[in-house]
């Protein structure tokens, strides 16, 4: 029986204990103890596997007490694991340290009441799992009294604010040993409340938990931190000067976030997916850590527990289901025209550079263009493909990662063109294609495509997309795409619920330059008349047709009709 793929799982013990795959990450509890450093931040993507190694981390140094203070050994989980090999050096760490363990990942609440409240909420869990120092004789009674306030919810805001430092005082007292501290998620409530208006009153709160339990706390052995976003030490970690910071530039810790393309290959073997290699690769590979190449873990996860189940399942985009996309909407809604030419030729495959800046607030996401795009990068929307030193700053040649990712900007920009779709009065474009008046269609068409932001990779989609948009919501009119009839399948047909009215039809054709257009055109209309695509219109009575040859070049499109009536057929060509 193959071993179950774990989706979601996010808790080393579980992994282990119910027999998951596991991909052995352990190594990453040696690079910890080896760099030395007293406060590691460890950036990454999101779903990109942060909790599960916190978690692994939690387990193997903990000195860890059920309720009534009795010792709770956990070493069995890493027998035969990859740090088990490192020598006593290393495993003479394990079980040794008490933990103070928090996840921030459930305050992105919609005001700053509540995510206080359930950042308060997971503090109090916190000191419930140590309720067995209070058993001891280490703790004075005033010492007592606050951690028995603190975890009955009934202390002062400021309690709260540093009750991380005053939990980590009592462990020291009680374990006669230094406390490591584990943090994950840590920017997720500072995301949610730049875009949810509360920033600042959240900054403060997390200011004051971090900078108490951090900075100079004579009880910390050592703290790893993690979160998508280098955040600036002004903002958060004021003055905190023992503070190693790892992001996705660079090379140390690479491949124990993320799955490395010998893993992905290993995983697919063991469940005979090895055909899937190339399919898997161009839909979820594509990140550089460092100089390591890295697969989205959550996307490879999910893609080969479908195809175990259905060989023949298309790929999914895993990962844009699992966060509003907040970051792209905001590039895109913004773009001014530049923007929008940048974002096309990423699009197209091409690249962009741009100056890094890792220290950021998201108070400074909008300051300038530079900043957005450092944003969409260390959160994994786009990937490294170069760099270059100039006066002692970093610039970054970028793309994008994967078609995972592709998909998520193209279903991003359709929905922005979507939502300005249905903003703007489009009764004059309207009225001019029912009466078949091909400059004012064209001229309003063209116009509408300078504003849009292009994908030509799938031009003909693109095209197709945009003039369904422009179209849909006419009256009375029922519109229907890529329709069978007659001998084929019409691009658009709209047709009336009176029959009075002429029923519509429109054939698209995309030219590589300006001067092909007018041919293309004319292809068109001579594509509907020989596929017959009016039969069945024509079956049900109506009798009036304008026929539509339409040809988009880049951001410019031509327009050519055929008018038919009971009275006369003509042609207005431009």
């Amino acid at each position: 029986m193959k071993k179950r793929i774990p989706i979601g799982i996010e808790f080393y013990k579980e992994m282990i204990d119910k027999d998951y795959y596991y991909i052995d990450k352990t190594l990453l509890i040696k690079e910890i103890l080896d760099s030395g450093a007293k406060v590691s931040l460890l950036t990454r993507p999101r779903r990109f596997g942060k909790t599960l190694a916190v978690t692994m981390l939690k387990d193997f140094f903990e000195d860890e007490r059920d309720s009534n203070g009795n010792k709770i050994d956990n070493s069995r989980y890493f027998k035969e694991k990859k740090i088990s090999d490192c020598g006593d050096v290393y495993l003479s760490k394990q079980g040794r340290y008490p933990i103070i363990n928090l996840t921030l990942k459930s305050a992105n609440q919609p005001d700053y009441e509540m995510t206080y409240g359930v950042l308060k909420k997971s503090i109090i869990e916190e000191f419930g799992r140590h309720f067995y120092i209070l058993q001891g004789q280490m703790l004075r009674e005033d010492e007592i009294q606050k951690f028995q306030e603190i975890l009955k919810g009934e202390a002062k805001p400021d309690d709260y604010a540093t009750a991380l430092a005053f939990l980590s005082q009592c462990l020291k007292k009680y374990h006669n040993s230094n406390v490591v501290i584990l943090i994950d998620e840590y920017d997720v409530p500072l995301e949610n409340a730049y875009f949810r208006g509360f920033y600042h009153q959240i900054v403060d709160f997390i200011r004051s938990l971090f900078e108490s339990v951090l900075k100079t706390n004579n009880a910390l052995e050592f703290a790893v931190i993690t979160g998508c976003l280098r955040i600036s030490k002004e903002s958060i970690f004021t003055g905190l000067n023992n503070l190693e910071v790892v992001s996705l530039l660079n090379k140390n810790y690479a491949e124990y976030f993320g799955f490395t393309s010998s893993e992905v290959e290993e995983m697919l073997q063991y469940y005979k997916l090895e055909e899937k290699l190339q399919e898997l690769k161009k839909w979820y590979d594509g990140y550089y850590f460092g100089n390591t190449e890295i697969y989205n873990p959550w996307s490879v996860i999910n893609y080969i527990k479908t195809a175990f189940i259905d060989f023949a399942a298309f790929p999914k985009p895993y990962w844009s289901n699992t966060s509003s996309n907040s970051i792209v909407k905001d590039l895109i809604e913004g773009a001014n025209q530049d923007t929008k030419k940048e974002i096309e030729n990423l699009l197209a495959g091409g690249t962009i550079e741009k100056l890094v800046h890792e220290e950021i607030t998201y108070d400074d996401i909008h300051k300038s263009g530079d900043n957005l795009w450092n944003f969409l990068f260390f959160t994994g929307y786009l990937k490294k493909v170069g760099e270059r030193f100039e006066i002692s700053q970093l610039y970054l040649e970028m793309a994008i990662p994967n078609q995972e990712v592709h998909y998520i900007y193209e279903n991003t920009i359709s929905h922005w063109f979507d939502q300005k779709v249905k903003a703007m009065d489009r009764t004059e474009l309207y009225q001019a294609v029912v009466q078949g008046n091909c400059l004012v269609v064209e001229t309003i068409l063209r116009e509408q495509l300078k504003k849009s932001i292009s994908f030509y990779d799938a031009a003909e989609q693109f095209y197709h997309g945009f003039l369904v948009g422009m179209l849909s919501g006419l009256g009375e009119y029922v519109l229907q795409s890529n329709r069978e009839t007659g001998d084929g399948r019409a691009d658009i047909i709209m047709t009336p619920a009176d029959e009075r009215q002429p029923v519509m039809i429109f054939e698209l054709k995309r030219a590589e330059r300006f001067t092909h257009m007018e041919e293309r055109c004319q292809a068109a209309l001579a594509q509907i008349e020989d596929r017959h695509y009016d039969a069945e219109s024509r079956d049900e009575g109506y009798k009036r047709f304008i026929k539509y040859g339409i040809c988009f070049c880049k951001k410019s499109c031509m327009v050519a009709a055929v008018i038919e009536s009971p009275e006369n057929k003509e042609k207005n060509n431009l």
